[in-house]
């Protein structure tokens, strides 16, 4: 191996030596702990230490790295106390996600690490985001995310280079080539000869580096690192090194063949780099001994700290408070200057009050800047507020929900808009296993606002009238809103961008222009988990949101008779489960609407709420009405069909005659 030490001090030679050192010694220790019982799980990063130091020891302190399960050289590399990362590893509750979470699952903005999540892909576009924010700070950071050759098959990957490509993002993408992904080699995962080849396709530099080298890492990360102060782009970085243990430890190798064990075992980067520091006269066999002792005097000490920490003991409490991050509602009250506008106009106004109020708030979406996206919401905003704030995004729903992720954790806002709400689940994973789990997982807020334009009635198909909001409703961790007035649309959106946790924001397009009402012109807020109770009476209780509530008011006026409680829920996580009960133990009888497909919807929930809350107060079974169980179709007919609108008064006349 060829050590070329440049300009590098006999110090900083040393230094480079005892990083790689220490995370060897430690997992020589677990290892021991394993087989002793004494850890349940191990993840090996033996033989691939080089890479992992050698780009921590070249980044600032301050400059983002987002490591993967086999990179334990970035966390020793920030000096992270080791008990506090023996305790994260046994569940202790000192560690970092206080038990909920295993191995190095977690983020640390003390030490400006964000961890991996099983998906892995995903965290390739946390770190597009997190550039995007160094970017627009102008403070010439770097952003450095690791991946293994296997997570180069999945979608996030292609979608997080292009974004970084076409955004030209300070990002080092760094791909650990250690032969296999879990089992599977190599050539079952790719065809090209160099996984850095694929940095043609995306018009983006790339490298092939010795990752068994520390100091070919180290002085081409300090190199690459100078350039992109300078010149902002991205980088593919392919290091070709080998994964000398299991996927896993309990995976074992006895799928790899032996001449290729043997083969890298010569290529070892601490003791070639060893070997090295002796021939040069820069490392004693004495100071060798020395640097080994210290840093397993220190192993001990912090393994017996953890020891001595006892176990997590379960708090109700605790969890249920740590799965949103505290938020304090900003009570805004409206002037009394109003204007008569449509749903579309309190969205478009909201969101440019917002921006005009917080000047960290980032809006992407596909076709939204100059075109002022599909339904014109934010016409006129990159006049207003530049490009860097109004972002047409490619067409990659996960890296840009993932990417909206990283700018909340490097001091942003961000709204993502789907253009439809039906192209969600592309970006399904990162909102149910990013934003929606990162604040109970690591104490880190998710600062996003999704908007879904959704709904049927428009003769929109499969593809573009969903309604799924019961996909998110299901996920703690998530605020879900689904006004019905341009009133509610302006308030409730605006308390949505105030509010650090991610909130899933649905609008009805069917409600965009044909919905008018009198509005505040300045700005103000409304609470969460408040519904309103638009009208007022004692024979049944009726509960819908979105488009279901005007279904309900045209009901209502066709049939005079009906004196009804219409409770408009407004938002659907928080629930006001007080109107809810309230208005049902006074009528007793309630029918629930929603545009979803009936089975598993959210009115199924709250009948069951209704039915253990309020049952004594019952006088008929709690009805529910909703979309026939197919997909929602195109001809008008069959749309008509689809929708439950008739249904609806037919269900609510059935249900007065019980």
């Amino acid at each position: 191996m060829n050590f070329d030490r440049k300009e590098l001090s006999n110090i900083q030679l040393l230094d480079l030596y005892k990083k790689l050192l220490k995370p060897r010694l430690i997992e020589e220790k677990m290892l021991i702990l394993l087989r002793q019982g004494k850890v349940s799980k191990w993840f090996s990063g033996i033989g691939q230490e080089a890479i992992s130091v050698g780009i921590t020891a070249a980044l600032d302190q301050d400059e983002y790295i987002l490591p993967m399960h086999r990179n334990l050289g970035v966390f020793t590399g920030r000096d992270i106390p080791l008990h506090r990362l023996f305790s994260q590893w046994q569940g202790k509750k000192t560690g970092f996600t206080k038990g909920r979470d295993r191995s190095f699952h977690f983020g640390t903005q003390e030490f400006k690490i964000i961890g991996m999540i099983s998906h892995l892909g995903p965290q390739m576009g946390v770190a597009d985001g997190i550039a995007l924010a160094n970017k627009l700070k102008q403070n010439g950071k770097v952003t450095a995310v690791f991946t293994g050759e296997g997570a180069t098959s999945e979608g996030d990957f292609h979608e997080a280079l292009n974004i970084a490509a076409v955004w030209e993002l300070p990002v080092l993408f760094v791909i650990e080539n250690n032969g296999y992904g879990l089992s599977t080699p190599t050539n079952e995962q790719y065809r090209c000869e160099n996984l850095a080849d694929k940095g043609i396709g995306y018009g983006m530099e790339s490298h092939i580096i010795d990752g068994n080298n520390i100091l070919e890492v180290y002085t081409k990360i300090a190199e690459l690192k100078a350039s992109l102060a300078v010149n902002p782009r991205p980088v593919l970085l392919e290091f070709k090194t080998f994964r000398m243990r299991g996927h896993e430890e309990a995976s074992g190798t006895k799928y790899v063949p032996q001449e290729l064990m043997d083969m890298w075992a010569i290529k070892d980067p601490i003791s070639n780099y060893k070997e090295y520091l002796v021939n040069v006269g820069v490392l004693s066999e004495e100071l060798d001994a020395e640097f080994k002792a210290t840093i397993k005097a220190e192993i001990d000490e912090h393994w017996a700290i953890t020891q001595a920490e006892p176990e997590v003991e379960a708090d109700l409490s605790e969890e249920l408070n740590d799965v949103y991050q505290p938020y304090k509602y900003e009570e805004v009250n409206p002037s009394k200057e109003i204007e008569n506008i449509r749903v579309i106009d309190a969205i478009s106004t909201a969101l440019r009050q917002s921006m005009e109020r917080h000047d960290n708030l980032v809006i992407m979406g596909q076709d939204i800047a100059e075109y002022g996206g599909a339904f014109k919401i934010t016409e006129g905003f990159v006049e207003q507020f530049g490009k860097g704030r109004v972002r047409n995004t490619p067409i990659c729903e996960s890296a840009v929900v993932s990417a909206a992720n990283g700018l909340s954790i490097n001091g942003h806002k961000a709204i993502v808009e789907m253009q439809f709400a039906d192209f969600v689940s592309s970006g399904f994973n990162p909102i149910v296993n990013l934003l929606a789990k990162q604040h109970y997982r690591w104490n880190e807020k998710s600062d996003v606002v999704v908007r879904m334009p959704c709904g049927g009635g428009t003769q929109a198909g499969p593809f573009h009238s969903q309604t799924n909001e019961a996909w998110f409703t299901k996920t703690p961790g998530l605020k879900v809103v689904y006004p019905a007035f341009p009133y509610d649309f302006k308030g409730l959106l605006n308390t949505a961008i105030n509010d650090p946790n991610p909130v899933v924001f649905f609008e009805h397009k069917q409600l965009y222009r044909s919905v008018y009402q009198d509005v505040p012109k300045d700005y103000y807020t409304l609470p969460f988990g408040k519904a309103t109770l638009l009208k007022e009476g004692n024979d049944v209780t009726i509960i819908s949101f979105g488009a279901g509530v005007h279904w309900a008011l045209e009901t209502l006026t066709k049939n005079p008779e009906i004196k009804a409680d219409l409770i408009d829920l407004r938002t659907l996580q928080p629930l006001d489960t007080d109107t809810i009960f309230a208005s049902v133990k006074k009528t007793g009888k309630c029918i629930i609407l929603q545009e979803d497909t009936l089975f598993g919807g959210i009115s199924s929930d709250i009948s069951s709420m209704i039915m253990e809350n309020c049952f004594e107060y019952l006088d008929a079974p709690v009805k529910r009405v909703g979309s026939i169980e197919s997909a929602i179709p195109f001809v008008k007919a069959l749309e008509d069909q689809y929708l439950p609108k008739v249904r609806f008064e037919e269900g609510l006349l059935e249900l007065l005659k019980y």
